[in-house]
């Protein structure tokens, strides 16, 4: 089948450049990777869930702000002493 599709400049000038060093035709280059974008899509990378591992205590202390370093610091500080 024909179609007329519409590429930056430099990004055809990559494609053919890629797919001579492959030794296959301009098309075939973007049929694969039309067809590898595709199937990504149907079968997208499962991300494995990272298990932290903790040791005792009971969450965290009163009036801690994860989002504020001063803070942190100054409860760090506060239990070395």
């Amino acid at each position: 089948m024909r179609l007329t599709i519409h590429l930056n400049d430099n990004l055809l000038a990559e494609a053919r450049k890629a797919a001579a060093e492959s030794g296959v035709s301009l098309s075939r280059l973007i049929e694969d990777s039309l067809r590898e974008s595709l199937a990504q899509r149907k079968n997208p990378v499962r991300k494995r869930r990272v298990r932290l591992t903790t040791f005792g205590g009971h969450g965290l202390l009163p009036d801690v702000d994860l989002d504020r370093t001063s803070c942190l610091l100054d409860v760090m500080d506060s239990l070395d002493h």
